[in-house]
């Protein structure tokens, strides 16, 4: 199974329009931060967790096939926003995309053109299925198990797949759900920046911890903003077994 991170960035991705800071004015391509976005394949299935607004550029040097499935972490813009986009893949036939409750109410409320009763010629073909955590899901040979975790106060969604976990836009995560963490080799985590706590985002030192408590052989940080630095001088100070992630990185699991 390979997964490819199409995207790294937080929602205003890096650079920052405006910004002047080292990082944004950075000519490393490690230092480019789309929105956070991600393929899981194998050689029959191709998986897609989230599709946020840079979708069209990310997908655009990846190989035209099928998405058999898209999974929806939460429905924040940065998150879905690229939706829309996904009309080319619709030759293939309906997309199944899948989420809990509150995101599958969110799309509703965002793209209802998708979901009419008459459609307009050319949208999406969208199959909206809710997900609930703990509960299997089968998309051709990959099983994903969907947890919980918490974005500040809001209840969001992760995923494992095998013995890789794939987290973004969490705070905190309840005690409960450590148990389907157990044994990764594999655990991609967001990580804001290293100082100045957020409300809802965890810093580089609790993903660290984090990726400690769930005893992860290796693991990539993401959803990271210009604060936290430029890539080569942040991958220096991490320990050996956790990276900095960046677009267009892929990873045997």
């Amino acid at each position: 199974m390979t997964l490819t991170f199409l995207g790294t960035g937080t929602s205003c991705g890096v650079p920052v329009l405006g910004c002047q800071c080292p990082v944004c004015q950075s000519t490393d391509p490690h230092d480019k931060r789309t929105r956070c976005a991600a393929l899981v394949e194998t050689a029959t299935t191709r998986i897609l967790v989230d599709c946020g607004p840079d979708f069209r550029q990310q997908m655009l040097p990846q190989p035209f096939r099928k998405i058999d499935a898209i999974l929806v972490t939460h429905a924040h813009y940065d998150h879905i926003g690229g939706m829309d986009d996904i009309r080319p893949y619709c030759q293939f036939g309906e997309i199944n995309v899948y989420a809990d409750k509150q995101a599958c109410d969110g799309m509703l409320q965002m793209l209802p053109y998708c979901f009419a009763e008459h459609r307009y010629p050319g949208v999406p073909a969208i199959g909206l299925h809710e997900l609930k955590p703990h509960e299997p899901l089968h998309v051709g040979d990959i099983e994903v198990l969907p947890i919980r975790v918490m974005h500040g106060r809001l209840p969001i969604l992760g995923f494992r797949f095998g013995r890789l976990a794939y987290i973004t836009d969490m705070k905190t995560i309840p005690d409960t759900e450590l148990p389907y963490l157990r044994d990764l080799d594999t655990l991609v985590v967001n990580a804001l920046r290293f100082d100045k706590p957020h409300h809802s985002h965890q810093l580089v030192d609790d993903a660290i911890a984090f990726a400690r408590r769930v005893g992860a052989r290796r693991t990539f940080l993401i959803h990271s903003c210009h604060d936290i630095g430029l890539h080569e001088e942040v991958n220096r100070k991490l320990p050996i077994d956790i990276k900095l992630a960046f677009d267009g990185r892929q990873i045997e699991v």
